[in-house]
Formats: C-alpha cells, sequence, structure tokens
C-alpha cells in the first residue's frame, strides 16, 4: 500500500484574510491579458460577495489598439489607437465601479530603473509573449522581494504563455511562504520561477515572429482564436481555488487545444 503523503501548497494568509484588496500587477493587455482582465472582474465581485476584501488591480501595457486586434482580444473599433491597458481599465472602471489602474508602460527593466514605484504588487499575473520579457518580469520580482515592505511584498507569480494551438500556465512563489505543520501532507513553501524550471519550453514555446499583426487574419496565423480564452478560464480557476481552498496540489498546466488535452502540473 502507498502511503506516501501528497505535497501541497499551502496559500499565504495574506490572500486569503486580507485587510484591504489584494494588489494585482497585470501585465499583457492583448489576446490573454485582455481575456484574464474579465475574469478578474468576476472574481472581485466574487470575493467581495464572500466577504473578502477583493482585489486591485494595475494592469501594464504600453502597445496601442490597431486593426490587428480587433475580435481576437477585447476591444472595439471605436477604440483604435488607444492605449490598450487605458482602454481595458476605463471600461471596467465604469461597468463594475472600481477603481483600478493602468499603466500605459511597458513591465521592465529599463522602466523599473527609471521609476520603481507601482512595481510592488502581491500577486502578479503576467500575460507577455516574449522570452525576454518573462525574465525580466523575474528579475523585478526578485529586486522588490528584497526590498518591498512586508504589506506590499510580492508572494506570488501566475505566468501564461502560448504559442498557437498549445500553451502553459505556471504558478511560482517569490521566495519562500511559511507553510504550517500538517500530518496529511507535504507542505511545499517554494514554487521555483517559470524562468528557472521551464526555461527551455518557453524558448520553444515562443512566437518566433513577433512583428505586429497587419491583419485579423494574419494575427489568426500566430494564435488560433480560442487558445487565449481557453488559458485565461483555466489559469483563473487555479488563482480562484487558491483562495477558494487555502490550498493547491498543482502549480498549472500544459494545454494542447488541437488535440483538446490539458495535462497538469503537480509537485512530483
Amino acid at each position: 500500500m502507498n502511503t506516501t503523503k501528497p505535497k501541497v501548497h499551502f496559500v499565504d494568509n495574506g490572500l486569503l484574510n486580507p485587510t484591504n484588496p489584494i494588489t494585482v500587477n497585470l501585465i499583457g493587455a492583448g489576446g490573454t491579458g485582455s481575456k484574464v482582465l474579465t475574469a478578474l472582474v468576476e472574481m472581485n465581485h466574487s470575493l467581495l460577495a464572500l466577504g473578502h476584501a477583493g482585489l486591485q488591480v494595475r494592469l501594464w501595457d504600453d502597445d496601442s489598439i490597431s486593426e490587428a486586434n480587433l475580435g481576437r482580444q477585447r476591444f472595439a473599433s471605436s477604440e483604435l489607437g488607444l492605449h490598450k491597458s487605458v482602454a481595458l481599465i476605463n471600461r471596467t472602471n465604469r461597468w463594475s465601479g472600481t477603481r483600478w489602474r493602468a499603466e500605459a508602460t511597458k513591465y521592465g527593466l529599463e522602466s523599473f530603473a527609471a521609476d520603481s514605484t507601482n512595481f510592488s504588487a502581491t500577486l502578479t499575473v503576467s500575460c507577455v509573449d516574449s522570452v525576454k520579457a518573462r525574465f525580466e518580469i523575474a528579475e523585478i520580482l526578485r529586486k522588490i522581494g528584497r526590498i518591498s515592505n512586508y504589506n506590499n511584498r510580492p508572494k506570488y507569480w501566475l505566468d501564461f504563455g502560448n504559442g498557437q494551438n498549445t500553451g502553459q500556465v505556471l504558478l511560482s512563489t517569490v521566495g519562500e511562504i511559511a507553510q504550517p505543520k500538517s500530518e496529511q501532507f507535504i507542505p511545499v513553501a517554494n514554487l521555483p520561477f517559470v524562468t528557472n524550471e521551464f526555461a527551455a519550453l518557453l524558448r520553444r514555446s515562443e512566437i518566433i515572429d513577433d512583428t505586429p499583426s497587419c491583419s485579423v487574419a494574419d494575427a489568426l496565423q500566430k494564435q488560433d482564436l480560442y487558445i487565449n480564452s481557453a488559458l485565461a478560464q483555466m489559469g483563473m480557476s487555479l488563482l480562484w481555488s487558491l483562495f477558494r481552498q487555502g490550498m493547491t496540489s498543482h502549480r498549472g498546466f500544459f494545454l494542447n487545444l488541437r488535440d483538446f488535452r490539458a495535462q497538469p502540473i503537480d509537485f512530483g
């Protein structure tokens, strides 16, 4: 009989019983990020209904809305030329009554060096399409983790990444999260960064042609119509389970939408 105890990660108590809304940096407002923002609106409303303090989101993206973004991303023709982050946050705040913020700036080392204000958040959610951007996010989180005050120290990083029909979502901790003693489980305090554990996979799944798309048809050659939506829903379901269950036995998943297969990532 197998008596090995399962490995789980117990969520930091600051996320479960916060005094103030959980600060969230959502990086990227494109195909995945625009849909993750919608899911965060739903999550915030549901958390508030359950007596939780909710979320305070800051959306980062320095890109502007083009014709190629319409349809596949959460934008309308009336928003052409606007900054993606500003358009989405303005719409979100009008619809849901939130006071979330937009940064029409790239979340990267250059911007961080110029002004590190607003870069720190308890939860970082990245929806970027380059390996370089992920490594910069990792470096920023390490730097902030060493200097931030306790209340706004980064604790978790949820990364979304995809190719045309495949993708992955991975949850990481920024350093170690104190774990309770357990007779039933083996608590796991540290979840490695995606840039440490899956660097080779990231490079294989990266969109090689990163030139701007000139049309929706061109964009669909790089990322199929529903890969972003599928990743967003499944990834945010993982985040929701952290709030509702207070623990997780999975760090994320791999998704192949062409074959309709999903493979969870556990703790080994």
